[in-house]
């Protein structure tokens, strides 16, 4: 099924439906995922890993179960830390902050999709990058952590902005962003609490990247053409030995890899 542009609002929606209720056996009574019938697990082995693996689960039989063998991925520079997003606070562990280097941990919504063509085989909505699509990066600003076209709000608007959206145009081909999803990270826009955190294609294997999780295209292009928004879908991404402290509390999936 192919879609053309939506709005980025989009992401604000996905945070609103996946507070609907459910049954409880997917999540706990008060986890607001719990009606999510698929779920994107990525591990890493502690919270400086700069890589590990991501795989794709969904509800049968009232169960997660795995619908793919799990794939290598990368996460930040300098591994991952407790972001914001549908978990509660945590007391322990490092917390995501702008420009930390750090992939933010927890369970978060999926927005929408983005790349560099017109189209994209995927339910999800989909947006198409241009040259004048940035993601505001810059914490003052009014327009922080949201993806922008300088033709409708001005150029001024990305002044400051490391983020833009078309990295082949802005950097000799670079093809990370021709396929990627939104993470409903600090969906708030708290200043300096993280912005512009995708799933993305890796540049090469095992580069780590500035706080998003990078792929394979094979694995960005599976994970795309799986995804369905009637299926409240959730990102999830732990260390393992936090991973295996919530597991049975939030009702992850017991069969990780």
């Amino acid at each position: 099924m192919r879609h053309s542009f939506r709005s980025f609002a989009f992401a604000a929606v996905m945070v609103a439906c996946a507070s609907a209720s459910a049954a409880g056996t997917q999540a706990s009574a008060s986890a607001p995922w719990r009606d999510a019938r698929q779920l994107v697990l990525v591990l890493t082995d502690g919270w400086d890993a700069t890589t590990g693996t991501l795989q794709r689960f969904e509800i049968r039989d009232g169960r997660w179960q795995p619908t793919t063998s799990a794939a290598p991925i990368t996460v930040g520079r300098n591994g991952s830390a407790w972001g914001q997003g549908l978990h509660e606070v945590q007391p322990q562990g490092p917390r995501k902050q702008e420009g930390d280097g750090r992939a933010p941990a927890g369970v978060f919504t999926l927005g929408e999709a983005f790349g560099y063509a017109a189209e994209a085989d995927t339910a999800m909505p989909y947006r198409p990058m241009h040259a004048t699509s940035y993601c505001i990066d810059v914490p003052d600003s009014p327009l922080y952590n949201r993806i922008i076209d300088t033709r409708e709000q001005g150029e001024a608007a990305a002044k400051g902005s490391t983020e833009p959206m078309r990295l082949d145009l802005h950097n000799n081909g670079d093809p990370r962003y021709r396929n990627g999803l939104v993470i409903g990270h600090n969906p708030n826009a708290t200043p300096r609490g993280g912005s512009c955190i995708f799933a993305h294609l890796w540049r090469k294997p095992g580069e780590a990247t500035a706080g998003c999780t990078a792929m394979a295209s094979e694995t960005m292009d599976g994970l795309l053409a799986w995804l369905r928004p009637e299926a409240r879908p959730v990102f999830v991404l732990l260390p393992r030995e936090e991973y295996a402290r919530l597991v049975h509390d939030w009702r992850l999936p017991e069969t990780a890899p």
